[in-house]
């Protein structure tokens, strides 16, 4: 047991000092709150790719979505399905515009974007959006921070608060010190580590669950779903369709993924990035509900947290160091996502609270260290949150993708593809998709299908803002004299 400990222990410590190396090597690159926050627009197709994708995934690749492919079947799949096809829509219809239009309102957040666009002078744009990120970022944050949580109880038997207290000590320091484009690279080089190891870990076991057919049996002893359409009843196609678009819909508003965009060095390389990113997307994903299905049969009813059902499997299946070196993939999953979002959320405390409200003639350098302080801030709330275990790694990360999704996804596709419309719609719509997907669950369980949060509160925030702007088109346009 003691060897197995200190093996697994030798294979974490390997690849985290891989990563602090890249961390550290890349603090002289940082001289200026702009490099912090959007690497100087200077990165590279596949080092944007890969940062778009892995940032997205987090601890919900390894164990929030395989722990619904184990307790659903084949049926949860959709939900996958839905990522995959609103991916390439974001990559279609958001990433050039957005990576042209920040250029041109020299913008670096969504806010400032929105700001600008709209001609919003009042500074309640920024406001309204940096609570909306506070409150669904710092829950988003939680998430990851459960994840690294079990993980580290898992491999080294640490008693959980203290886990995710490590996992913090873990993310911060290459946050602080490297900014945006180290996190970019740091992406780059752990998207492409957790996507082999995610392949292989199911491809591997599936020999010994008896391969397709076992896994099958198994779907159908558990009463379980061995079809993408269980019925073709309106209530089924239903289900498919919001369980699709419930998440699907998110990608339009995720600023730590548009922020991805926005740092390309060419606007003619986005389509070289799409292509990786989305054959990235199609194997990981794919994988992630192989090991699901495996579940079923691997465990049979044994396993008692269904979010541990890699983590477990690889315990049961490989040797102490590549059991530390492929968990370690959970870990790359976890902090790509959680490092991103820290910076995006510290980074709109510094430029859209304390530059616009306190400090309008801060210096570079007081701004950087603003922005550094934001990551430790923001860090300690997302640990309360972490530490109260609310609900389940696939609940949080539900909860916080969809009040994203409905706070910025409409204004942003409504500011690119739409002239017609103003801050008041803007303030309305960011308001009312953030208020009522934050809501919708007291609500939801009283409906005779699940319906999830992000479909309603996308909808009357799109068409909020649309109307709000028709509404108020001649008060906008004496404003604007």
């Amino acid at each position: 047991m003691k060897a197995g400990f200190l093996w697994e222990l030798f294979a974490v410590l390997i690849y985290f000092g891989l990563l602090i190396f890249v961390a550290v090597s890349s603090y002289k690159k940082h001289l200026s709150n702009t490099d912090f926050i959007i690497g100087n627009r200077s990165l590279n197709f596949w080092t944007t790719a890969l940062a778009a994708h892995a940032s997205d995934m987090s601890s919900w690749l390894f164990m929030g979505y395989p722990a619904m492919i184990y307790l659903i079947g084949v049926h949860q799949s959709w939900s996958g399905i839905g990522l995959w096809i609103f991916f390439f829509l974001n990559w279609q219809l958001i990433a050039p515009k957005i990576r042209t239009a920040t250029e041109e309102y020299n913008s670096l957040t969504f806010s400032s974007f929105f700001e600008n666009r709209l001609a919003d002078i009042s500074g309640i744009i920024r406001v309204f959006t940096a609570i909306m990120l506070f409150v669904f970022y710092t829950i988003y944050i939680s998430a990851a921070l459960v994840g690294m949580g079990y993980v580290l109880n898992t491999l080294f038997g640490i008693e959980y608060h203290i886990s995710v207290i490590l996992g913090i000590l873990i993310v911060i320091p290459y946050v602080f010190v490297g900014g945006y484009r180290t996190l970019a690279w740091i992406d780059l080089f752990q998207g492409l580590f957790l996507m082999v190891v995610i392949v292989f870990v199911p491809l591997y076991v599936l020999p010994h669950v008896g391969g397709f057919s076992g896994i099958s049996q198994a779907l159908r002893e558990h009463d379980l779903s061995t079809s993408l359409f269980p019925s073709y009843s309106i209530k089924s196609l239903a289900e498919i369709f919001f369980l699709t678009v419930g998440w699907g819909l998110g990608y339009f508003g995720q600023p730590h993924i548009i922020t991805k965009f926005m740092g390309i060095r060419n606007v003619s390389d986005i389509s070289k990035s799409k292509l990786v990113g989305m054959t990235w997307m199609f194997f990981t994903l794919s994988s992630a509900t192989l090991v699901g299905l495996i579940g079923v049969p691997f465990f049979q009813g044994s396993l008692r947290i269904e979010s541990e059902v890699f983590i477990q499997m690889v315990r049961q299946t490989f040797t102490p160091f590549l059991v530390g070196l492929i968990l370690c993939a959970v870990f790359a999953a976890t902090i790509n996502a959680m490092s991103s979002m820290v910076l995006v959320l510290s980074s709109s405390l510094t430029e859209d609270i304390y530059k616009r409200v306190f400090r309008k003639k801060a210096s570079t350098k007081e701004l950087l260290l603003v922005s550094r302080l934001g990551v430790v801030f923001v860090s300690l709330i997302a640990f309360v949150i972490a530490s109260l275990r609310l609900n389940t790694i696939y609940g949080l990360v539900l909860y916080a993708w969809s009040g994203l999704g409905a706070s910025f996804g409409p204004l942003l596709l409504l500011c690119l593809y739409m002239r017609d419309i103003n801050k008041y719609g803007a303030w309305t719509g960011i308001l009312l998709g953030g208020t009522i997907s934050a809501l919708w669950p007291l609500v939801s369980h009283r409906l005779p299908i699940d319906i999830p949060p992000l479909p309603p509160a996308f909808l009357v925030s799109i068409l909020s803002i649309w109307i709000v702007s028709k509404l108020t088109k001649k008060k906008s346009a004496l404003s604007e004299i």
